[in-house]
C-alpha cells in the first residue's frame, strides 16, 4: 500500500526548438525535485518541443517518436537514478500516419509503467490538434505505480467530467494534467481573466466532485504562430495542486519558470469521501441519456 503522504512535484517551464534543450531542462528541474524530496514528477504537455499545434504542417510529424523511444530512454533513466516516478507527454509515432498525443509514465526503477493517449482531441483556432493526433483508444485507464494508481489525462481532456469521473471510479487515486493552454494575446485581459477562471474551476470541481487531488501543469511563454497567420499562444502557467475538496494547496505564477513541490495527505480523500458520499449516492439507474450526443 502507498504510504499516507506523498511528496508530488510540478515543473512548469517556456519551451524552445531544440528538444535536447528541452529535455535538459527538464532533466535539471527534475533533479531539483527530487533533492527536495518528490516522490512524484509531473511535467506538461509536450514538454520536448514548441506547442506545434498553433498550424498544420505535414513536416512537423517528423517531432514524433515510438514509445519507448530516445526520450523515454532518458526520462527512464533518470527515474531510476533517482528514484521517483515521472508523468511525462510526449508526441507518440504509433505507425507511419497514425500518433498520438501519449503520456508514459515511468516508475521509479525505470521501467514504463503505463501510457495513456488523450482522449479528447481539440480542434480550434491556434489548437489544430486533429490534424496531428489519432483519438486515444486506450480508455480512462488508471496506471498503478509504486507511489499510488495515478488518473493521468492530458490537457483538452480536463474540461470533461465524465473522464475525471471515469478515472475515479477505476480507483485512481490522483487526477494528473499535463497542459499546454495560453492566451490568444489579442484577448482583452477580461476575456483572458474569464479563460483562466474556467480552466482552474472545471479542475477545481473534478477533485470536488471525485474527493481527489488534482495536479495541473502547465507551461509558460509567449510562442509565435510560424506561419504568421495567427498571433501566437502566450501561455498562461498557473500551474497546481489541489485538494480532494477542491483547495488550492500550492499554485505557480503566470509568467515564471518553478518546481513546485508540495506534500500530499493521502488520507484525506478517504476522509473527505465520507463525509461528501457521491459515488454513493450516484444514480447510475437515471444516467442512461449521458451516453447520447444531445437530448433532442
Amino acid at each position: 500500500m502507498p504510504a499516507s503522504k506523498l511528496v508530488v512535484a510540478l515543473i512548469q517551464h517556456a519551451c524552445c526548438d531544440d528538444n535536447l534543450t528541452n529535455l535538459s531542462v527538464t532533466e535539471l528541474n527534475i533533479r531539483e525535485a527530487a533533492s527536495r524530496g518528490a516522490q512524484l514528477v509531473l511535467l506538461q504537455e509536450l514538454h520536448t518541443s514548441l506547442y506545434f499545434c498553433q498550424t498544420e504542417d505535414t513536416t512537423l510529424f517528423d517531432l514524433a517518436e515510438p514509445i519507448p523511444g530516445p526520450s523515454c530512454e532518458i526520462l527512464g533513466h533518470l527515474a531510476a537514478e533517482l528514484g521517483v516516478v515521472i508523468v511525462s507527454s510526449l508526441f507518440e509515432r504509433r505507425a507511419a500516419g497514425l500518433y498520438h498525443n501519449t503520456a508514459v509514465v515511468f516508475e521509479k526503477d525505470g521501467r514504463i509503467a503505463g501510457t495513456y493517449r488523450k482522449m479528447h482531441i481539440p480542434d480550434d483556432p491556434g489548437y489544430y490538434e486533429k490534424f496531428y493526433f489519432t483519438p486515444g483508444d486506450l480508455g480512462f485507464t488508471p496506471i498503478d505505480t509504486s507511489v499510488g494508481r495515478l488518473g493521468v489525462l492530458v490537457c483538452w481532456d480536463q474540461w470533461f467530467p465524465e473522464a475525471a469521473r471515469l478515472m475515479a471510479l477505476a480507483g485512481a487515486e490522483l487526477l494528473l494534467y499535463p497542459t499546454a493552454i495560453g492566451w490568444d494575446p489579442q484577448d482583452t485581459p477580461e476575456e483572458q481573466a474569464r479563460q483562466l477562471e474556467a480552466w482552474v474551476t472545471v479542475q477545481r470541481g473534478h477533485a470536488v466532485a471525485n474527493g481527489l487531488p488534482v495536479l495541473a501543469c502547465n507551461r509558460i511563454g509567449f510562442e509565435p504562430d510560424p506561419s504568421g497567420q495567427g498571433a501566437g499562444s502566450q501561455f498562461w502557467g498557473n500551474s497546481f495542486i489541489a485538494g480532494p475538496q477542491g483547495e488550492f494547496l500550492a499554485r505557480a505564477p503566470a509568467d515564471r519558470a518553478c518546481v513546485i513541490v508540495y506534500e500530499l495527505d493521502m488520507a484525506r480523500s478517504e476522509s473527505v469521501r465520507r463525509i461528501w458520499p457521491y459515488l454513493r449516492d450516484r444514480r447510475i439507474d437515471a444516467y442512461d441519456d449521458l451516453l447520447k450526443r444531445f437530448r433532442d
